[in-house]
């Protein structure tokens, strides 16, 4: 006796469009996240050294500050300036923001100078607000950079006020930037700093005070890091991973 079946089963076609509405739906969970949430950012130079060395990639919170045209990036051009759920950031934090001069690249450095800050450089030490910042000598520290060459670098504990964090910079010799003149920090702008004093562009030189509107969010952890030895083939991501780095709190 032959058997009928009542229903039919799916077509090709049919599961076909299941997978690609699969795809979508994880696509637009995947912009909703990255443009409200978190996103991953790598460090591509030594600017911030030591807190954070060339090969990190970090997690950078977006809704830490409220949610401005740099939060969306690329799509800032659709967006109108201002800030949604706007929070000031404090002193210290390390953040990632697009300067004034290069909007469509992302900085890192270490916020240094509030709205009404007068911020200077005297023989290599920070000055706010007319106070120097407390500031211990580590001595000569070995640092080996993302080349594996080994560096004998000053380094100093770095204390900011008014109970701000405490990281270690680095002072690599005489420059330009150990003295400078007054910045005086606008109404609603931002100094940064990176830690590798002597190798930072900077609000000292051509970034400038930055706009609150400007500031994408701060960066919290480093997810995992790399030296130079890693590369496209994939047992060298084994060989060149810093272990030590991994999931550090970026302070």
């Amino acid at each position: 006796m032959s058997t009928m079946t009542t229903g039919s089963s799916p077509s090709a076609m049919d599961g076909f469009w299941e997978n690609v509405r699969t795809i979508l739906y994880a696509l637009a969970l995947a912009l909703l996240l990255r443009f409200t949430i978190a996103q991953p950012f790598r460090i591509p130079s030594g600017s911030m050294q030591p807190t954070l060395e060339v090969g990190d990639y970090i997690v950078v919170t977006k809704w830490s500050y409220g949610y401005g045209r740099y939060s969306f990036a690329p799509l800032e051009g659709l967006l109108p300036s201002g800030r949604l759920f706007g929070t000031p950031p404090h002193r210290g934090d390390v953040v990632v923001f697009r300067p004034p001069q290069e909007p469509a690249r992302d900085f890192i450095k270490r916020l240094i100078g509030l709205p009404g800050d007068r911020i200077q450089m005297i023989n290599g030490a920070l000055y706010i607000n007319g106070e120097p910042v407390q500031r211990e000598s580590l001595g000569v520290v070995d640092f080996e950079n993302q080349d594996g060459i080994v560096e004998h670098i000053q380094a100093y504990r770095e204390t900011l006020p008014g109970g701000g964090p405490s990281y270690t910079t680095f002072d690599k010799g005489v420059s330009e930037l150990d003295n400078t003149r007054v910045f005086v920090v606008p109404e609603g702008h931002y100094f940064f700093m990176g830690d590798d004093r002597d190798n930072s562009d900077d609000s000292r030189r051509s970034v400038g005070m930055v706009p609150f509107d400007h500031l994408v969010g701060p960066a919290q952890f480093v997810v995992v890091s790399f030296d130079g030895s890693a590369h496209i083939a994939p047992w060298t991501w084994f060989s060149g991973f810093r272990g030590e780095r991994f999931m550090k709190r970026v302070k």
